[in-house]
């Protein structure tokens, strides 16, 4: 699990993401990470300097321990096909249970086939196939 310490190399490695697939970079990343990574209900895993899985974990009525969201998973191209990305999901599954999680989840673009087929040959199913869900966002 990274450690406060390590706050500004994610910070590094989430602008790198964001900006690989044009999404907006916020302020203060590194301050933002440092705070997250000291909770409990937070997770991240770190693949070197090149890759992070990031994960919230809440409260569940319908499991006695956590629901594990992955928030991110990212491994930079020029390491991409190098079993990274396994190896971190190998980490983060080990990890939720011996947390005791009931589920984890994962959002994936439709149109994304690889990360799809990532994480089906990681045992993962797309349960809402056919449905477009629909994300309504009210900034605070």
């Amino acid at each position: 699990m990274a450690t406060v310490g390590e706050a500004e190399l994610v910070a590094k490695l989430m602008h790198d993401f964001n900006t690989e697939f044009d999404t907006p970079v916020p302020d203060n990343l590194e301050r933002r990470f440092a705070q997250l990574i000291a909770r409990d209900d937070v997770l991240v895993v770190l693949a070197g300097e090149v890759g992070f899985a990031y994960l919230t974990l809440r409260p569940s009525p319908y499991y006695d321990g956590p629901v594990a969201m992955l928030e991110e998973l990212y491994v930079a191209p020029s390491h991409r096909g190098r079993g990274l990305g396994t190896q971190m999901m190998a980490r983060v599954l080990s990890e939720l249970e011996a947390r005791g999680a009931g589920e984890m989840q994962i959002n994936v673009d439709e149109v994304d086939a690889g990360a799809r087929r990532f994480y089906e040959r990681h045992g993962f199913t797309n349960i809402e196939a056919g449905s477009r869900m629909l994300l309504y966002i009210r900034e605070l």
